[in-house]
């Protein structure tokens, strides 16, 4: 993402799940399971904040964020397609990804809509590289571009568009209705606007995992909503207003144009490349969430996190990946 009054993630845009505490560095995107705790796509570099653990490195996260958008791939690609439905196929000529972290989404959409110019929109010039060696590597580049840009200053500087992404990279700007409004004035008319926000929470364990008490995910959901708020009340022109997609698209002169949520369900047993995910993903909540946590869920992330306890997330025979991005679409005109 890019600084806190940058552009994003994820999503995380990636396919970006949604927020992940960052260790104490600068960082940048996604919550839900984009950012912070967990991560995703949309991805801003996010400077500035008051509270270390408050701080998110998208650039760091690159990997990450990258494996989190591929095992999401299967649930974006239907999104995209439900977009297809929603505006011509064949008259989207430019589509934007704003906050697009590694390009996952934006090859996605690029496929979806085969006459397109799709542009990766990010604050991260590391994540605007695998965007762009992505696209590469799938036949794309005549079509995709990447473009570096502080959001939400530079919405302005983007150019018009067809159909304009943002994937949990709203949530990183602090006035989310003049962000939405911003990007509104960059679409053409009868152009599509999709918000990638809210959704189910990641799960990867079931609530009774034999080391320590019962419901460790749902104490660390609660744990991360606080940190999520902090993150957002230390914003530039942080607003506080409730999460009402429907009302801010509507209040941004938009016309709702319908609601859905994709899940993404990896059951057990998992690949390798899910397994490493998982252990990413809790290293990043201990590190990040450490000075919050109680001792026993503390110590419980540790087991999990070693190598040498037979119930770690190494051996887990019960390791899964389940959770859910919600798309709020609205159309110009």
């Amino acid at each position: 993402m890019s600084q806190h009054h940058a552009s994003h993630p994820a999503h995380a845009g990636d396919g970006r799940p949604a927020h992940q505490p960052g260790p104490s560095h600068p960082s940048g995107d996604g919550h839900h399971s984009g950012d912070g705790p967990h991560s995703g796509h949309g991805h801003q570099q996010g400077h500035g904040h008051h509270h270390d653990d408050t701080h998110l490195d998208w650039s760091e996260m690159a990997s990450l964020l990258e494996r989190q958008a591929e095992i999401a791939s299967p649930a974006y690609a239907e999104a995209a397609a439900w977009l297809g439905t929603l505006a011509p196929v064949q008259g989207v000529r430019r589509i934007l990804d704003v906050g697009s972290g590694p390009g996952v989404v934006t090859a996605l959409l690029a496929e979806a809509f085969p006459t397109a110019e799709t542009v990766a929109v990010d604050g991260s010039p590391e994540l605007l590289a695998r965007a762009g060696d992505r696209a590469e590597a799938r036949g794309l580049a005549a079509r995709v571009s990447t473009l570096h840009a502080e959001l939400p200053g530079a919405i302005g500087t983007l150019g018009s568009a067809d159909l304009i992404w943002a994937g949990n990279s709203l949530h990183h700007m602090g006035d989310q209705g003049a962000a939405l409004a911003a990007l509104a004035a960059r679409l053409n008319p009868g152009g599509l606007v999709a918000l990638v926000e809210g959704g189910l929470p990641r799960r990867h364990l079931p609530q009774h995992i034999g080391i320590g008490r019962p419901g460790l995910e749902a104490r660390l959901d609660a744990v991360h909503a606080t940190w999520f708020g902090e993150m957002r009340a230390e914003l530039p022109d942080a607003k506080d207003e409730p999460d009402d997609w429907r009302a801010l698209l509507t209040a941004a002169g938009l016309t709702p144009a319908g609601t859905r949520t994709f899940l993404v369900d990896v059951p057990a047993p998992v690949s390798p490349a899910v397994r490493e995910l998982a252990l990413a993903h809790y290293g990043r909540l201990r590190d990040g969430l450490a000075a919050r946590l109680d001792a026993d869920d503390k110590e419980t992330l540790d087991r999990l996190l070693d190598p040498a306890d037979p119930l770690s997330l190494h051996h887990r025979t019960d390791l899964f990946h389940l959770t859910a991005h919600t798309v709020h679409t609205a159309r110009k005109g």
